[in-house]
């Protein structure tokens, strides 16, 4: 193993840069709980076995044949590691959805207030964005979604995706990335709003209740009213949340494979 990575030095590194960069930016993996040896010794893992599968003879031309580089080889790295960050960041896009999706609820239920450091996140985050974003991250791994994305998602991208493609293809990859933003606000609306629909409509029912009654003091038992009801809802409604978190998981590995196979396409 370490003769096969002496003599491939150069093109190990760039391997290397990616995957690491990918496990520092991957949810759960890029949390302070995991140590940083563990990340690199992973990661150096990771590229030795993908070395088999990574096509890098487009970066021969800036290697030499006694293994020493130019100073463009520097900038090739950094774009290897770039690669990486773009697939874990997308990764996290992913999760904030879901994460999003409870603080929406959250914000309708009066628990907005209460507000805790998500070691997951990496950000202070509602009870409900914790709750959602744990659910999601168990239904992440129970669905082998980890292995498919080293497995599947990794290998693809060394087989298609260079850092000179990137840089030709500057303009998809800023296009691929706000759609991804602008799907994740769409997704955390879609989980949120049956509860945060039904929660305005007891929020509407209790002020005219209260208004046509005052003696009857509703607006005191109406936030655990909607406690209630909002935890019962998410009750009757996880069954059908797991499921659209896995579509969701599907859907951002497919986007990824189609962003690789066309960046690909583009240089060829």
């Amino acid at each position: 193993m370490l003769d096969t990575i002496l003599l491939q030095a150069p093109l190990y590194l760039l391997v290397f840069a990616r995957c690491l960069a990918l496990i520092m930016t991957l949810p759960l993996f890029s949390t302070r709980a995991v140590s940083r040896i563990a990340k690199i010794a992973f990661a150096g893992y990771m590229a030795f076995f993908m070395m088999g599968v990574a096509d890098l003879s487009i970066y021969n031309s800036y290697i030499g044949e006694d293994g020493a580089f130019s100073i463009v080889y520097i900038f090739l790295v950094l774009g290897e590691a770039f690669i990486g960050v773009i697939i874990g960041f997308y990764i996290t896009i992913i999760f904030a959805a879901f994460s999003t999706a409870g603080q929406f609820t959250a914000f309708q239920m009066g628990f907005s207030a209460a507000s805790t450091y998500d070691a997951m996140a990496q950000v202070e985050n509602p009870l409900m964005g914790q709750f959602f974003n744990f659910i999601a991250m168990l239904v992440f791994m129970q669905n082998q979604w980890f292995q498919r994305l080293f497995l599947g998602g990794l290998t693809s991208s060394f087989k298609t995706l260079t850092a000179i493609g990137i840089a030709q293809s500057s303009q998809t990859l800023v296009s691929f990335m706000l759609k991804g933003l602008t799907k994740l606000f769409a997704d955390a609306l879609i989980i949120a709003l049956p509860i945060m629909g039904t929660l305005l409509l007891i929020t509407i029912c209790t002020g005219l209740l209260s208004k046509a009654a005052p003696q009857m003091n509703l607006l005191s038992e109406g936030f655990p009213i909607m406690i209630l009801t909002a935890f019962f809802l998410i009750m009757l409604l996880l069954p059908s949340m797991s499921d659209f978190f896995v579509r969701s998981f599907a859907g951002g590995f497919k986007a990824l494979e189609d962003l690789f196979a066309g960046i690909g396409r583009g240089i060829q």
